[in-house]
């Protein structure tokens, strides 16, 4: 029941979509030169943002906090690129890329599960042209798109009960390996010493761990009641985000166990660490607040710290290198919470796309 329920209704709602965007897509290709995408100039500090229902990608200059640009995602004119997921970042300057997940179905109400037959995409653009450099079609719909720590590969889950791991080269995107792993695997994400791979597998409540360079299995961990992330923690953790059980599953990454059990009271979106402020923020999209967590040096554990409001359907968290100034995605409310993190403020909302919630950060 698991693998079907969740995402019924996205079935009933295709014939709707492709009627809608078969008009908007016949003039935008003939606008782009049947699928040619339009060059950007991104030269600058950016924010950017997937937008899941808007099929979009908004950008927006750090320098002005201003939105710059909306690229539709939907220009590439080959396939229907649906509800584009989580993002990530690879290179500086003009090599600068993006790799984007693009599960085919709306993953805002949950992670779990799959569809039979659904197919997933990974997209590869270029960070500055903002143009689509590779529409990768793989055989199961996915959830995240992640380059590996030396930006040569892209790895990206498949989200089936025989769960696994699929390893791209990231200049040709061939193959290179497929990885057994858990049950309804979700977030691919690596450890900041790129040492470990992580895969939240949220079918059976467990991560596995996986060496980079040889794609072994190292262990498998049990965590949470459906986990759906193991974010990056600077400080030799990983912080692995439970949505069923509500909760934070902190992993040592030299120790390769589970060191604490953050209970949160509410379901996470996502978990951010912030090393410059030393906190860990954890999102509560039901209230549309952030929650934060200081840590206590004498007890060797995370204590909560506070909470503030963002914006409805609060999700995932950027920070920039400095860890002055966080970005904050609101599905419920297509905006950017813009957050001064010293004192907690608000310092403004930016108007993105519908049900915006991969964000990454370009400097």
């Amino acid at each position: 029941m698991k693998l079907t329920r969740r995402y019924a209704f996205v079935m009933a709602g295709f014939a709707l979509l492709a009627l809608a965007f078969a008009s908007c897509r016949k003039h935008k290709m003939m606008e782009d030169d049947m699928g040619g995408m339009e060059e950007k100039n991104i030269d600058y500090p950016a924010v950017y943002v997937v937008n899941g229902e808007s099929n979009s990608l908004s950008v927006i200059n750090l320098n002005t906090q201003m939105l710059t640009e909306t690229i539709d995602l939907m220009t590439s004119g080959n396939s229907a690129i649906m509800w584009p997921h989580h993002i990530s970042i690879s290179g500086s300057g003009s090599w600068a890329r993006l790799a984007i997940g693009v599960p085919g179905v709306d993953l805002s109400a949950g992670h779990a599960g799959g569809m039979p037959d659904m197919k997933g995409r990974v997209l590869v653009m270029d960070a500055v042209k903002g143009t689509i450099l590779k529409e990768v079609e793989v055989p199961t719909m996915n959830h995240n798109a992640a380059f590996s720590p030396d930006g040569k590969e892209i790895w990206t889950s498949q989200m089936e009960m025989s769960g696994k791991v699929l390893v791209y080269d990231a200049a040709t995107y061939t193959l290179k390996n497929t990885i057994q792993v858990g049950m309804e695997p979700a977030e691919v994400t690596f450890s900041a010493d790129g040492t470990r791979a992580y895969v939240a597998n949220g079918g059976d409540n467990t991560v596995s761990v996986i060496d980079p360079a040889t794609k072994a299995i190292i262990s498998t961990l049990p965590v949470g009641a459906n986990p759906v992330g193991a974010w990056v923690g600077y400080d030799g953790k990983m912080y692995l985000d439970n949505e069923d059980g509500k909760s934070i599953s902190v992993i040592d990454v030299a120790g390769n166990t589970v060191v604490q059990t953050i209970n949160l009271g509410f379901t996470p979106g996502s978990a951010a660490h912030n090393p410059k402020a030393k906190e860990l923020w954890v999102t509560d999209p039901d209230n549309g607040k952030v929650h934060y967590w200081s840590w206590d040096a004498a007890a060797g554990a995370w204590k909560h710290g506070g909470v503030f409001d963002t914006g409805a359907g609060a999700h995932a968290v950027a920070f920039t290198s400095d860890g002055g100034t966080a970005y904050v995605t609101n599905q419920l409310s297509a905006s950017v919470s813009v957050i001064k993190v010293s004192d907690h403020s608000r310092i403004k909302d930016i108007s993105v796309g519908k049900k915006p919630n991969g964000i990454v950060i370009k400097q």
